[in-house]
């Protein structure tokens, strides 16, 4: 092997393309919904099984932190299936180029994030 290879480990220094970061937070909001989607049964699990359960869940969606984990999950939802149609579209043939890549996952950026917010809005 040899030895006189540079070795860069301080990742503070590594420029990424775009195209990493939405690929990275794509993977990282699977790993949300994932975890998110225990939480969620949990309180499905709890609502449906009694009157008064339905009631404590209904009471604690309304604490802002509660509502703060429901804009959390379903933001990833959205940025997870808006990077999901993007790839989608990707292996229909369409922007497979690098600049096409690079135009798409930009794209994809902004309406994910527009989403996130009207997400937000309607949430809070």
């Amino acid at each position: 092997m040899n030895s006189q290879r540079p070795v860069n480990l301080d990742l503070r220094t590594i420029k990424l393309p775009i195209t990493a970061y939405v690929s990275i937070l794509h993977r990282a909001a699977g790993v949300l919904l994932f975890v998110g989607l225990a939480i969620l049964l949990y309180g499905l699990d709890k609502s449906l099984s009694s009157e008064q359960g339905f009631a404590e869940v209904k009471e604690c969606l309304k604490s802002p932190l509660a509502k703060f984990v429901v804009w959390v999950l379903l933001s990833g939802l959205l940025y997870h299936m808006t990077m999901g149609i993007r790839h989608l579209i990707q292996d229909m043939g369409f922007c497979e180029t690098l600049q096409g890549g690079r135009l798409s996952a930009k794209i994809a950026l902004v309406i994910a994030i527009v989403l996130i917010v009207l997400a937000g809005v309607w949430v809070w």
